[in-house]
């Protein structure tokens, strides 16, 4: 690869794209909502959520100078994200904060990205994340998780057209945004029931004395907060 052609793919990814049609973002989010809501596809779908969870957990633990010894993703949806450090401090509030919110963080962030016409800069930047998480999993099936997601986006970006990149990106923003409010619901009434007592709310009590009540009650804030913004970027009100 010469110098012209680095030229023409930086250009590429750092350009602008043409926005599509409000009858494609529309059914975009219908199909991202039909992902989530019913069981049978949430149980599946919800790996990508796990996925920004752990790895939300993972960036916040290095950006606070914990080590990150490894994040695991497992069959049943779950995750396991493993750091060192203090066992407690700002640094440890932050980390485990960081898992309900993320995915719906990353949605905010994916539909400013689309509403200034970036999509191309979206699909690389979420395939170069995933390369990131991709390095520090420790378990089979979370390789194979993070691979096949990281392949979707990467087959997308370089083999099909603006059309199908625009409505892919549009989904998974959407998927994000939808994905990330529905886990809080389900900590909550799993909490209600007397299970999830080693959940992060809980564990965020621990640390901080704050009941657990209020940490979820910050997710709500969080989640909504971000599907409302993101949903009203994307559809440019």
């Amino acid at each position: 690869m010469d110098i012209a052609d680095i030229e023409e793919l930086w250009d590429r990814v750092t350009g602008t794209q043409p926005e599509p049609e409000l009858w494609l973002i529309v059914a975009a989010a219908v199909v991202a909502l039909s992902a989530v809501v019913p069981w049978g596809a949430w149980r599946l779908a919800r790996n990508t959520i796990t996925i920004a969870h752990e790895g939300g957990h993972g960036l916040m633990a290095l950006l606070t100078g914990r080590r990150l010894e490894g994040i695991r993703l497992h069959s049943d949806t779950s995750g396991l994200t493993v750091s060192r450090g203090r066992p407690t401090g700002f640094g440890m509030v932050l980390t485990a904060a960081a898992g309900y919110t993320a995915p719906s963080l990353l949605g905010l962030g994916g539909a400013a990205l689309l509403a200034d016409g970036r999509i191309t800069a979206l699909l690389w930047t979420a395939t170069a994340l995933l390369l990131a998480l991709l390095v520090m999993v420790r378990n089979a099936y979370g390789m194979l998780t993070v691979v096949l997601t990281g392949a979707a986006f990467l087959l997308v970006s370089w083999l099909t057209g603006p059309e199908v990149q625009a409505a892919f990106a549009y989904l998974v923003v959407w998927f994000l945004l939808f994905g990330g409010v529905r886990p809080v619901f389900e900590l909550q009434t799993k909490r209600r029931r007397g299970a999830a007592r080693d959940s992060d709310a809980d564990q965020l009590a621990r640390l901080t004395r704050v009941p657990a009540l209020m940490w979820l009650t910050l997710f709500h804030v969080v989640t909504l907060t971000a599907l409302t913004g993101g949903g009203r970027w994307l559809l440019d009100l």
